[in-house]
């Protein structure tokens, strides 16, 4: 890596964190940013993580030697076409979009396509922007790679690198596998989540009461309705195809379950939650996907007075950062009344140590 100019579009949450990574984990310095947010920019280049920014694509970006374009899909597009005459013919660009076949379809439709190899890092928030990035935000995440007709072993190998050094692991995929696996996994949890969101929001009582009671359980398992909304109406019509499939499925699933309701058929009930709760429970730990971990931890405590206080200072002690810490009211699916939100998996390891060394009752969510 060293002496590769590195070229990042779109200072995002995914754009920011590559850059953050590319200092931080690769002492790479030389990094160039294109972003039409000039608070971006300059937060960027204030903090060391790129050494030059503008709002516009320029030779600055043409002479690079790897570009990661991290902006929505029909962005992307917008951009490569742009770049294919600009950039150095050994010049590698990739992307971070969700969807893989629309953006690797318009390559492989080139007559003379750049070097290009579609990325997608299976890691992210419900936050946005610059400021919500983080160096670690990969780690232990699986990045998808797929192949287009113009990706050299040698590019490939190069890239595999490089997102290895972000601190990820690299996948090779299909295209079209990949948006018919993120369909399934991503994109229409997304869709549930807003539906659940929206189900509570038409069904309210004129008091407000559902909403006041949705905590707990319910805010949890719906709060990815919270991201973006102009991405994921990127996403989705992105991968209208997949997601429309993966939808269908998921609504066969619900209306036979309506039947078992319907019939009384207890067997069915009983053994449909069980199908679930067995096969999560293969689910591998400690592995990154494609919607961020809550990293969060459940407390049960006595409200007696400086009981937050101890708590605080014990973790304070040991280097270990609480984002928040709130008292839980709606406890229907917790084991404990105290929530307390840290900053990475690492952090809620430690802490989880800790406190139960303590005789704190201890539940990772």
């Amino acid at each position: 890596m060293p002496g590769k100019k590195i070229s990042i579009i779109g200072l995002g949450l995914i754009g920011g964190s590559i850059a953050k990574a590319l200092k931080e984990k690769l002492d790479i310095t030389c990094a160039v940013a294109i972003d039409k947010n000039k608070a971006s920019i300059q937060c960027a280049l204030e903090e060391g993580y790129i050494k030059k920014g503008y709002a516009v694509l320029n030779k600055s970006v043409y002479d690079s030697d790897v570009i990661f374009i991290c902006t929505p899909v029909c962005t992307t597009i917008e951009y490569l076409a742009l770049l294919s005459s600009n950039i150095k013919k050994s010049c590698i660009v990739t992307d971070t979009a969700s969807t893989k076949k629309q953006i690797i379809d318009y390559i492989n439709s080139m007559d003379n396509p750049p070097c290009f190899i579609g990325g997608h890092p299976m890691a992210g928030t419900e936050k946005t922007g610059f400021t919500s990035s983080y160096s670690h935000l990969f780690e232990n995440a699986y990045y998808i790679l797929s192949p287009t007709k113009n990706s050299p072993q040698e590019a490939f190998g190069l890239l595999r690198n490089i997102v290895t050094g972000l601190g990820a692991m690299p996948v090779e995929l299909d295209a079209n596998k990949h948006d018919n696996i993120t369909a399934t996994i991503s994109h229409v949890p997304h869709i549930v989540a807003s539906a659940l969101v929206n189900l509570v929001k038409y069904s309210d009582s004129p008091d407000g009461i559902m909403q006041t009671l949705a905590a707990g359980g319910f805010k949890d398992i719906t709060r990815i309705a919270s991201s973006n909304p102009s991405l994921w109406k990127d996403i989705v019509l992105s991968n209208r195809q997949s997601i429309g499939g993966a939808l269908n499925k998921f609504i066969e699933t619900l209306k036979g379950f309506a039947e078992y309701i319907d019939n009384g058929n207890s067997d069915s009930i009983q053994n449909f939650f069980e199908s679930a709760k067995n096969f999560r429970n293969n689910f591998q730990d400690g592995r990154v996907g494609l919607i961020d971990p809550q990293n969060e931890l459940i407390v049960d405590v006595v409200d007696k007075p400086g009981i937050i206080g101890e708590i605080a200072t014990l973790l304070g002690q040991n280097g270990i950062n609480i984002k928040n810490i709130n008292v839980s009211n709606s406890r229907e699916f917790e084991s404990g009344c105290l929530r307390i939100t840290l900053s990475d998996p690492e952090s809620v390891k430690l802490a989880y140590i800790l406190l139960s060394k303590r005789n704190y009752r201890t539940y990772r969510v």
